[in-house]
């Protein structure tokens, strides 16, 4: 692969973390729907993370982020900080080898989220992210206990386990034009980068991002970090404020462009993945397909990889994510 500049994380450390963690976690299907090709015009190929272990993509930078800790690391213990899918990752992986998890979540979590790092038995701290900063509050937690910071999205070990779904992708599904991942804070984008240009040149990758939390699009415009202070958006694993030191150098370097989508447009792609693709998808995990719908003309007649990244929906809401869905309006 060739890069302008050493990046933290290469695609031998995507294959090393491919190896590491393949006998832990999920393989799941690469859906080809055909009604949802003839509708689109496009050769759509969905890699289905929603039915990864705990449902979306992060078990696997969790888990190679956990398989990389020192006996002493595991000993001590870890902490996080996540809306709730990374949450529910770390708590899982750290169950599985024995290891104390603590995880700072924000007191609007998805209660679905929140049920899932209960059931792995990690020790929950909430904070008012209105308020308060999860990372100095883990940062200090993390001080006190001696434990293990796993980030959710901005560590080399995190981005290489992201990695591996589009890796399994590729290697299962063969050569796209293009390949779309929702991002949040980059982990899953930049890992996509990486195992996409390295396997496939050619192949376009596309960030997308919901509008009312764009910062990833803004810095990718700009070439400068931005961030966006409490996002408020349905797609809550894109409420992260910015890029990472880590994931803003692969995204600028590796990354051909950003799409942004509206809360009406995300809520129509994820009732069309229940509807038509019978896949139970949360916000997040239907932004790429979101941003597929809003820009189809461009891709007529190619062959695209969507990651629908998670699965883990609050079942309540969605009476008022389908009235969202009811607001769209093609353009």
């Amino acid at each position: 692969m060739n890069t302008k500049h050493a990046l933290s994380v290469t695609f031998d450390d995507v294959l090393a973390a491919r190896d590491r963690i393949s006998p832990h976690i999920n393989h799941p299907p690469q859906l080809r729907l055909p009604a949802l090709c003839d509708i689109f015009g496009i050769d759509v190929v969905l890699q289905c993370e929603n039915l990864q272990q705990t449902g979306s993509f992060k078990f696997r930078g969790a888990s190679n982020a956990m398989e990389l800790l020192l006996p002493d690391q595991r000993s001590r213990g870890v902490i996080t900080y996540s809306s709730g899918n990374h949450a529910q990752a770390i708590a899982r992986a750290a169950q599985i080898r024995n290891t104390a998890a603590t995880v700072v979540m924000p007191d609007n979590a998805p209660a679905v989220k929140v049920a899932g790092v209960r059931r792995a038995g990690a020790t929950i701290v909430q904070y008012n992210p209105a308020t308060e900063d999860r990372e100095s509050i883990c940062n200090q937690i993390a001080r006190d206990t001696g434990k293990t910071v796993i980030p959710p999205y901005n560590h080399p070990h995190v981005i290489a386990g992201q990695g591996t779904a589009a890796l399994e992708l590729i290697e299962n599904a063969g050569s796209f034009d293009a390949i779309l991942a929702p991002c949040g804070g980059g982990g899953l984008l930049s890992g996509t980068a990486i195992s996409t240009k390295s396997l496939l040149p050619h192949c376009k990758v596309y960030g997308v991002e919901p509008s009312q939390a764009d910062d990833a699009a803004r810095s990718f415009a700009t070439r400068t970090l931005c961030s966006v202070h409490h996002p408020q958006t349905i797609a809550d694993g894109a409420r992260t404020p910015s890029l990472g030191e880590h994931t803003f150098p692969v995204v600028m370097e590796l990354v051909d462009g950003f799409y942004t989508v509206t809360e009406p447009q995300i809520a129509h792609a994820m009732r069309m993945l229940i509807e038509m693709c019978k896949l139970v998808v949360e916000p997040t995990g239907a932004v790429s397909l979101a941003g597929l719908i809003a820009q189809r003309a461009h891709w007529q007649g190619k062959r695209v990889g969507i990651v629908v990244s998670g699965g883990n929906v609050d079942l309540a809401k969605l009476p008022e994510y389908f009235a969202l869905a009811d607001q769209y309006r093609e353009t």
